[in-house]
Parts: structure tokens; C-alpha cells; sequence
């Protein structure tokens, strides 16, 4: 049984290859999305792996906002858990637990290495990120300084609790479970971009590249949709050569900062109201801040 399984297996994926070889759309698709996933695999890898370290050997309180974030690689979906911790019961540290919320997954070095290798002809992309998502972090942090309620936050601290689990458990457990959830939001956002070369026709794309705030719109909500991890987001966006650098520049600042899964992780760890006031206000504020930043570093391409 089980060798007439793998022959039908066998089977199968010869037939598959040979009706993609004989189609070019599909052939197209299978390069755009292997050449993303198979680009950006290597950088997940590692950001999950340096993530199941900061589980076992940093604790939440011994983390510092802001540009201290940029130390501690890590997928946004652990940035969350962390800033709740830092955040306490809505003191002082509030602003600065935020700020690196916003910080620590888009501006550490495995995502601007991965940024760099994935736009080798544009070094400047690099530069335009790391600016636009520290200053998105920085305003949104000031922001909750001086207008941020305490009652906004309706969810308590969980409890810490003793670990009795092995330093090697549970490094295993963090990395399993952030490489498996990060991977699958890969598998859709490389299936996305190679969708976008097959099925939508290039008269979009001209339009699109010929109306830079709608094609602004149109990625920023590509970004949230999406909810890629933000160790692999460069990938996709360089996929999507028929938009201009600046509209990518904002998918790439957007997505680490407010997408789906982090609206629903927010809403789980501070509460609905306020998830419900920062998430579309670091929206407007990574916009905004892409847009400038970009302007200036790239010269609006």
C-alpha cells in the first residue's frame, strides 16, 4: 500500500511538472513564488531561531524600547507578548513599551540584512525602512505618552508562573511555533505575489504606477491583509517590480507595525479598545512616515 501511495505521488508530481512546463502562466507563477520562498526561508530560519533564544535567555523586563529593539531580532508576533510584560499595569513604561513593540521587528539587523539582499540594486530602500519604522515607533510611543488612557488597556497582566520546562524545551517550542506561523503567512504572501504577475493584467500595474497614492493605498492595505512576518516581507515586496519603490517602501513599513493577526494579538493582550485606537492610528502614522521618509531618501521612484 504504501509503495503504490508514493507512486501515485510520484506519479502526480511529474504530471503536475509537466503542465506547468507546458503553461506559461503558471510556469511564471512557480518562479515568482519559489524565488520568494526559497530567498526569504533562509532569514526566517534565523529569525526564529535568534526568537527561541530571547525566550530562554532574556526576560521581558531586561529589554529596552526604541532602538534598543534593533538588537533583539524577533518576528512581530513576539514583540506583542513582550511590550504587554514591559508595559505593566499602564505606568510610566508604557510609551517606551509600545515604541519597541513597533521597533523591535522592523528596524534589528536580520530584517535589514534580509531587506538589503532582497533590493541589491536600491541600498537606500534600507535606510528609508529603517528610518520610516523608527520614527512610526517614536511618534506612536509619544502619541500614547501624552493621549494614551489607562482604562483603554482591559486585559491584565498575565501571571508569569514558574518554568519548569528545559532552557532546550523551550527554545524548541518558541522557534517551532514562530517558524511554523511565520512560514504559513509566507506561503500565502509568496502565492500572492505570484499571483499578482498572472492574474492581474498589466494595465493595473501601469495605472497603478502612474498613480502614486493609489498605488500608495493599494499596498498599505496589501500589508495588512497579508500579515507577513516582517523577516521575509522584503522578499515579496521586491517581487512586485511593477510598482514603484515607494509604495513597496510603505508595504514594508505597514506590515510590521498593524496587520490582522497583530490587531487580533493586541486586542487578546491589552484589550479591544485599545487595539481598536492604535492600530488604525499607527496605520495613518507608518503611511505617513513611509511616504516622507521616502520622498527624501528615495526621491519618490
Amino acid at each position: 500500500m504504501l509503495v503504490g501511495f508514493l507512486l501515485a505521488c510520484t506519479f502526480a508530481a511529474m504530471t503536475l511538472r509537466n503542465e506547468v512546463a507546458r503553461n506559461a502562466a503558471l510556469s511564471t507563477a512557480g518562479t515568482v513564488f519559489s524565488g520568494v520562498f526559497v530567498q526569504a526561508v533562509p532569514f526566517l530560519v534565523l529569525g526564529v531561531v535568534v526568537s527561541g533564544l530571547i525566550a530562554v535567555f532574556v526576560s521581558p523586563e531586561v529589554l529596552a524600547a526604541g532602538v534598543g529593539g534593533a538588537a533583539l531580532p524577533g518576528c512581530e508576533c513576539g514583540s506583542v507578548p513582550v511590550a504587554r510584560r514591559l508595559f505593566g499595569e499602564g505606568g510610566a513604561t508604557g510609551a517606551a513599551a509600545l515604541t519597541f513593540m513597533l521597533a523591535a521587528p522592523a528596524i534589528n539587523p536580520v530584517v535589514l540584512v534580509a531587506t538589503a539582499v532582497a533590493f541589491p540594486g536600491a541600498p537606500r530602500m534600507v535606510l528609508a525602512r529603517m528610518g520610516a519604522s523608527l520614527l512610526t515607533a517614536v511618534i506612536m510611543g509619544w502619541a500614547w505618552s501624552r493621549w494614551g488612557r489607562p482604562e483603554w488597556i482591559t486585559r491584565r497582566l498575565p501571571a508569569s508562573g514558574a518554568r519548569t520546562e528545559s532552557r532546550w524545551v523551550v527554545f524548541a517550542e518558541a522557534a517551532r511555533h514562530d517558524f511554523l506561523q511565520a512560514a504559513s503567512y509566507l506561503v500565502v504572501g509568496a502565492a500572492a505575489a505570484a499571483a499578482l504577475h498572472v492574474v492581474v493584467p498589466r494595465w493595473v500595474f501601469a495605472h497603478l504606477a502612474a498613480n502614486l497614492i493609489l498605488s500608495v493605498a493599494v499596498m498599505a492595505t496589501l500589508a495588512v491583509v497579508l500579515a507577513l512576518c516582517s523577516e521575509a516581507d522584503a522578499f515579496v515586496a521586491a517581487s512586485m517590480t511593477m510598482v514603484p519603490l515607494l509604495p513597496r517602501l510603505v508595504f514594508l513599513v505597514v506590515g510590521p507595525a498593524v496587520d490582522v493577526k497583530l490587531f487580533a494579538m493586541q486586542a487578546g493582550m491589552f484589550g479591544r479598545a485599545f487595539a481598536a485606537r492604535f492600530a488604525p492610528c499607527t496605520f495613518l502614522v507608518a503611511i505617513a512616515s513611509a511616504c516622507a521618509l521616502g520622498l527624501f531618501v528615495l526621491g519618490g521612484r
